[in-house]
């Protein structure tokens, strides 16, 4: 793999796969004391960078194979972006997915008529059975990473964020199968042999990183970046991040699902766990990366609404914007109204209330109410529990 492989696929997607964005942010930048500059795949139409190393392979079909078709594993953006180029160039395509995948991704990949076929509990059990299908069926394999025309195509990532920002001198990347870093690698090195090229993993898949050590491969059953929840990197990958790639860090869930946040808050862009991983990196090292000017690659934004809503929710109680507390009040008519009325002073808006005198710790004759409220944020919570406890009411802020 080279850059002028890089630059072939370039020409082979040019005009069709978007070229996106690869904008400055203030924001991350003040935050993270680097220049930072954000790579947005998540404005490709499916959603992810997958869509470049598809067609790029898709493209290199020759008239036989086309017609006989493709095949392609994948719990998500892989199997999106190959259905949806399979559809415009008139190539048959199946795709394999693991049996419990979502239904809205297996619904996204069948609405650009791919057939899809849910096949074995995980990745690697659905990567079984496509196999199989490529003996019997005499299909064409387009696997998600492992693959020289697919590193090519997720390559040219690296030309566009180097000719849209030269400055750069790190760019970090999550790392999954090892396709989408190695093909930024193979680019960037050769364009600019001083830059800096990170990988992130998440903590619970270190697949690659194991690899690399000679390893058994040891990783977790879930991840928010399940984008990159991958058990078996690239024979073809693996090679190519021990010679080009600088380091590999790891993001834990809890700083992948803090970038979610933060980008959703800070740059008012949706972005998946794997997609958010270069910035947690970022965040969780940012002693490394002052005044550097690093490009995050921001590989991917199709994140379930059910999980957004959740990261939105559990990253306001970890503000304080939305907190819990348990109040002892008096067992008299009149003793809630009393507390709602402080709260009202304090502008505490209630969320939700519930009282009950059997399963507590108050004294007799007390109930306890527990109120969620919405606040502005830790200072206005605390003033808020030094207002109810001035007033001489027992108050615990509930974790």
């Amino acid at each position: 793999m080279n850059l002028a492989a890089v630059r072939r696929a370039a020409e082979t997607i040019a005009g069709e796969v978007v070229r996106t964005p690869c904008l400055r942010s203030p924001k991350l930048s003040a935050l993270s004391g680097a220049e930072v500059y954000l790579k947005l795949e998540n404005e490709q139409l499916t959603g992810s960078f997958k869509e470049r190393g598809a067609l790029t392979k898709l493209r290199s079909l020759d008239p036989g194979q086309r017609r006989a078709g493709v095949v392609a594993m994948s719990a998500g953006n892989h199997a999106q972006a190959v259905a949806r180029w399979a559809q415009h160039l008139g190539i048959p395509a199946t795709v394999v997915m693991p049996r419990f995948t979502p239904n809205v991704k297996v619904e996204q990949t069948r609405s650009f008529g791919a057939e899809v076929l849910l096949h074995g509990e995980d990745l690697a059990q659905s990567q079984q059975h496509a196999e199989e299908l490529v003996q019997s069926r005499r299909l064409v394999m387009v696997h998600p990473y492992d693959d020289e025309l697919i590193i090519a195509g997720q390559g040219t990532i690296a030309l566009e964020m180097l000719a849209d920002v030269p400055q750069l001198d790190t760019v970090i990347a999550p790392v999954g199968g090892g396709g989408l870093i190695a093909g930024i690698a193979s680019a960037a090195k050769e364009l600019c042999p001083d830059i800096q090229v990170i990988g992130v993993q998440a903590a619970r898949f270190p697949a690659m990183a194991q690899a690399l050590r000679g390893d058994p491969i040891q990783c977790g059953d879930a991840t928010l970046a399940e984008g990159i929840a991958v058990k078996r990197p690239g024979k073809l990958t693996v090679p190519i991040v021990e010679r080009l790639v600088d380091d590999l860090l790891f993001a834990d869930e809890a700083a992948i699902e803090a970038a979610v946040l933060c980008l959703l808050e800070q740059e008012k862009t949706v972005v998946e766990g794997a997609g958010a991983a270069a910035l947690a990196a970022l965040l969780e090292h940012r002693s490394r990366f002052t005044g550097r000017h690093v490009g995050l690659v921001i590989s991917g934004g199709n994140l379930d609404l059910m999980v957004l809503s959740q990261i939105i929710e559990r990253g306001l109680v970890r503000s304080q914007r939305l907190v819990r507390l348990a109040v002892a009040i008096p067992d008299r008519p009149g003793g809630l109204a009393e507390v709602s009325r402080i709260l009202a002073a304090h502008n505490a808006n209630i969320i939700h209330v519930r009282h009950q005198r059997a399963f507590t710790h108050v004294a007799l004759r007390s109930v306890e109410a527990e109120f969620v409220l919405q606040t502005l944020g830790e200072q206005h919570a605390g003033e808020i529990v030094a207002a109810l406890r001035a007033a001489g009411y027992e108050v615990e802020v509930q974790q």
